[in-house]
Parts: C-alpha cells; structure tokens; sequence
C-alpha cells in the first residue's frame, strides 16, 4: 500500500535496466519518460534489434537510440546519453544502473538475470512471477547479504495484494481471506441468455435464477453456476503463480491446492470467502484464493483487482461503513476491502523508487511457504516434452496446484516452472504429480542450481537428485 510514499528531498533519479520489453515493460519505459525521479534509458531484449523497437514504440527519437552489441559499446552508448538498446545483460551490467527490471517473462533466463544483476550489486525488480515461484525466497536472501533487494512490483496483482495484506495486519484486521480476481470478467447478457469472456462464451438457460445469492447456501449457488459456466475457463495457472508469490511473501495458504476459484459477483466476495461455519466455502481463516467477477456489460470491472476480507469485530464502526456503502457479508460480520486496479507498468515506478530511495522491499525476506507443482491430466508418456507456452504460460496436460513447499525430491512434486522446458524420462501416470524423477534435468540451468541452494538454506538438507 504505497499510497503515502515520500521520498528524500532532493533525491537524484533512480537509473533502471529493463529486461524484457514486452507490454509491461513498454509501459514502465514510457514512464521513465514521464517522470523526473526515474531513467530507463536501458532496455534488453531477445535482440538488441527488438529492444530498440520498444524505445520507438514510447515515442523516443531515432537519433537518440543506439543499437549494442558489447559492453564497450554499451559503455559509450551511455556516456553519450544514448538509449542503450541490448541484447544481452552481461553488456549493461557494468553500467552505474540502480536496478535492474527482470520482466522478460521466461522462467529461466528470469532467474539467471536476476541472479547476475545481483552478484553485479544492483536491486532487482523481479517482474517475471515464474521465477519468483520457485526460487524467489533464495534471490531476496542472496542480495540481502550484498546488501541489495528483490522486490515484486505495484500495478502486478502479487506485490499489491502483499501490500493489502501488510496494511490490513498492520491494522491488526483479522483476515479471513485474500485474493484477486482472474484476469477475465465472466459478463452475463441477461436478454441473450449467455456469459462471455475474452477466451470463450457460452449460453446459459435459466441463469437468471442464480444472478444472486439470495438467502440458499453459497456453496450451492456457486456449484450450479460453475456447472452452468463450465466452458468458460475458470482456473488459470497464472492466477495461482501470482499467489504462490503472496504465499511465500505473507504466510497465507490456499485453502484447497487448486482454489475455489467462484463464479462471484464483487458484493458476494465477503459471502463466498468466509469460514463454513458461517455459510462461506473456508475452512479456516488467512486463506487465498481467486474469483472470477460475475457482472453484466454496464457494471464495474474489478479490472484484475485485488482483496482482503476482514472479520468485522468492531460492531460500533462496521455498521457506519456498510451504511457508506462498503462491501458486508449478509450476516455483517465480514467486509471485502479491495483495489480495484492493476495498471501494470504505468504504476511499477513506485516499487523501484522505493527500494532504490528507501531501501524498501515490498516482499523484503519471502520465504518457502507453497510451490506451484503440475498434476497429470492425462497419461504422459516418456520422452514428452513439457514446456510453457502461450499468454498464460501453460504446459500442455498438466493440471496446477499449490501444495506445502518443501525440498526437490526424485519422489516429491517439482516446481511447475523448473518442469518446463524437460523431456520426460518416464511415463507418468494420470492424477500423478511431476516428480524430479520424472525429468531429464539436462545440465546448465540456473534456476535448477538456485532452486537447490534455496532448499539448502531454507530446508537444511541436501535435495535427492543432487550430490551431496
């Protein structure tokens, strides 16, 4: 919750690489032309080529980017006040950059940038959440001992709902649950008779009689609203990478390993996210989960927006702000208070602002708490390729969950984003999780090496599959 910020008078600009200049990091770049207290003049891609295309994109005049091949050409590029268009870190690392902005989305070149820009004393802002999930606990600990930071970045939905949650707690408002919402609303036409999102649509006859909860049962509602939606995708592996990330920042648990994920509108969320015993779908409090937003064309978006509910304990105040209009469960005895942004780039400045200005984390010492792991869906036969493709990342056959985090094992689920990318050496069997067993590990990977010192540092034992 960043809302509040100061920074020290007469601070100089923050200088920041980009790496990765897709979506998010043509955003972050236009704002590093928009304000004073941030450069990124810097910017890495596949190719330097590609790199430089994003600089025009923002509007940066030809003349004033230049393309990189070497370090030294790197270095005079800079000097010149160039836009240092690159293809490879290791030729800007030696620049007097604050931070380095790892948004290249690639799960194992995430985790070697950062690992680099680390051991080369800058901050990372750790854009790319793949990483994150399985060896982001370990790269916060390595540049705290360099005396650097790792953060999750604002306008991504894991670094603010870790700030929600922090001003929640701060607050001492018990927590029942956080959250998101999936990246795509579930939109009702009530004259046609359908619900539409952006991956698909479907007629549902009679949906009407499920628009609200009414006094039934939530469980029940939601059940038949998910059936009725059931061609809609309702579980992303996204959705529960980005909660993995607030897991291990926070201390929150899914409350099952593949969500609720309920069809909800935004006033049920404190209904739908409360314990059983009072009609919720929790078995407990400090829970995480992800809802899809239920609306028609003409309400708001929670636009990917983020949540805590909170038990209301003060019977003297809650009355007063559900009289204002604040989201309450039926029976007043829960509230959902939620940000309902999540701007990407354009907001991402704050974060590196604040851990290069204020030495301000906003996950500053994660810990191992959940991993992301694959289910088969199917039988995989040995030699079969898994490998994460597509926008939302996803490895064909494999079902996510969240399940306690714990050492790589020849027998134990591996991490969802060191499977992609292997061949299986064996067969595995449908409703079996991915084991490091099953996988041809190959050599060279950096986020195989990073992922084993993290689970010697955090677990105190050398991991099978490795030598000891």
């Amino acid at each position: 919750m960043n809302s509040h910020l100061r920074f020290p008078p007469g601070s100089r600009p923050v200088e920041a690489v980009l790496v990765g200049a897709g979506a998010f990091g043509r955003s972050l770049l236009g704002q590093g032309r928009r304000m004073p207290l941030l450069n990124v003049r810097v910017a890495v891609d596949v190719s330097a080529e590609r790199a430089a295309d994003a600089f025009r994109a923002v509007g940066w005049p030809e003349g004033e980017i230049t393309l990189c091949r070497s370090a030294e050409e790197a270095r005079e590029a800079w000097e010149a006040g160039q836009a240092v268009a690159s293809g490879r870190l290791a030729d800007v690392l030696e620049l007097p950059v604050d931070i380095v902005v790892e948004a290249s989305g690639h799960p194992e070149a995430g985790a070697a940038h950062a690992h680099a820009a680390i051991l080369h004393d800058k901050h990372v802002a750790l854009v790319t959440k793949e990483t994150d999930s399985v060896v982001g606990p370990w790269l916060a600990h390595l540049a705290r001992e360099r005396g650097r930071l790792v953060t999750p970045v604002d306008g991504d939905q894991p670094a603010l709902l870790i700030g929600l949650v922090t001003w929640a707690e701060t607050l001492g408002l018990p927590i029942i649950a956080a959250g998101k919402s999936s990246e795509y609303d579930f939109v009702y036409d009530p004259e046609a008779g359908r619900i539409a999102n952006e991956a698909a649509g479907d007629d549902v006859p009679g949906f009407e009689a499920l628009w609200t909860l009414g006094d039934r049962p939530v469980a029940e509602v939601l059940a038949r609203r998910a059936e009725a939606a059931a061609r809609l995708p309702q579980r992303t592996v996204p959705d529960l990478c980005e909660m993995a990330v607030v897991a291990n920042a926070t201390g929150l648990r899914p409350d099952v390993p593949g969500f609720h994920v309920p069809v909800a509108r935004i006033a049920e969320v404190a209904d739908v996210f409360s314990e059983t015993s009072r009609g919720g779908l929790l078995s407990g409090r400090r829970r995480l989960d992800v809802f899809n937003c239920l609306r028609e064309a003409d309400e708001v978006s929670f636009a990917g927006g983020v949540f805590v509910v909170v038990a209301c304990e003060d019977a003297e105040t809650w009355p007063i702000l559900a009289a204002k209009g604040h989201t309450v469960s039926r029976d007043g005895r829960a509230a959902m208070l939620w940000l309902p942004r999540h701007i990407l780039g354009l907001e991402a400045p704050i974060s590196l602002l604040d851990t290069v200005l204020n030495a301000r984390s906003v996950a500053p010492e994660p810990q191992p708490v959940v991993d992301l792991v694959g289910r088969a869906m199917r039988e995989l036969p040995a030699g079969s390729l898994l490998e994460a493709v597509g926008h939302h990342h996803t490895i064909d056959g494999l079902e996510p969950a969240l399940v306690e985090a714990g050492p790589l094992g020849n027998e134990a689920p591996a991490p969802y984003y060191l499977i992609s990318g292997r061949r299986l050496r064996r067969a595995v069997a449908k409703g079996a999780f991915v084991t490091l067993g099953d996988l041809d590990l190959g050599e060279g990977s950096a986020m195989l090496e990073l992922r084993r010192a993290q689970d010697r540092h955090f677990f105190g034992a050398v991991a099978q599959g490795e030598a000891a």
